[in-house]
């Protein structure tokens, strides 16, 4: 317990700025920094949370009813099973983290019945994640399944082959299923470069990379409407996304593709 309280999560960061209670002060003080130092720079969160949840509305509404979650992150007001079952009440979720912190939550939080499942693992580590029983159990892969990396990738350093992560599971799963990716997007500003030292020197990892780094990603996907574009402005509901997006909503970009 005590090494998880000395160090700062980027899940319990993540849900600290998002407004949630199960953090540690060290996670509390790099939340504060950006919140107080970098006034608007949740917005890098609250954006990116927004997006996830729609983009779960939009794969449901097109017919999906499983999803695996990479790096899902603390329970939250809103979950992807909720949003879901909202269209599909039967709809399945594995949720995936590494850290056992955020894995034990899930499951007192959000395994509420048999299926949906909770389990630690590295994203990186692929063939695990496809073999373990709750995905063996919950996930049919005959039938189409939305895999969410919800900024999951802005966390491997290139020697780690995101690209190859997301093309383990577009090799995995039958056509018309969907994949969502949010990521940190390369930014010349004062801000960007602000943001992008304090999660390295927080989490000693993060990665910013460019449009057409994060678009490679996709492979030989379909990436759908409207593309790869600042999560502010990605399916927004009517009015939200009419405003000028600030620096800190330019820097996260997000795309749902569909595997033909």
């Amino acid at each position: 317990m005590r090494a998880r309280q000395s160090r700062p999560s980027v899940a319990r960061v993540y849900s600290y700025v998002l407004g949630g209670r199960d953090n540690y002060g060290v996670d509390k003080n790099v939340g504060d920094y950006f919140m107080g130092d970098l006034p608007g720079s949740e917005q890098l969160a609250i954006t990116n949370r927004e997006a996830v949840l729609r983009a779960v509305h939009s794969m449901a509404s097109d017919g999906i009813r499983q999803f695996i979650d990479m790096g899902c992150g603390l329970p939250a007001t809103e979950n992807v099973h909720d949003v879901a079952r909202r269209v599909h009440p039967d709809a399945k979720v594995v949720y995936v983290d590494n850290d056992p912190f955020v894995v034990a939550h899930g499951r007192a939080l959000l395994a509420v019945d048999e299926g949906i499942d909770a389990i630690e693992g590295d994203v990186g580590k692929t063939a695990w994640i496809r073999e373990h029983p709750a995905v063996q159990r919950l996930i049919d892969f005959e039938q189409p399944v939305g895999i969410l990396f919800a900024v999951t990738l802005s966390f491997l350093e290139d020697d780690e082959d995101p690209a190859g992560v997301v093309k383990f599971w577009t090799d995995q799963i039958p056509s018309e299923s969907r994949i969502y990716i949010s990521h940190f997007r390369t930014g010349g500003t004062r801000e960007a470069q602000a943001t992008e030292r304090k999660i390295l020197e927080a989490f000693g990892r993060g990665s910013w990379r460019t449009d057409e780094d994060i678009r490679s990603f996709y492979g030989d996907l379909e990436i759908l409407d409207p593309g790869i574009v600042p999560c502010a402005k990605w399916r927004p509901a009517p009015g939200k996304g009419e405003h000028v997006l600030t620096d800190w909503e330019e820097m996260i970009v997000a795309g749902l593709a569909r595997k033909p």
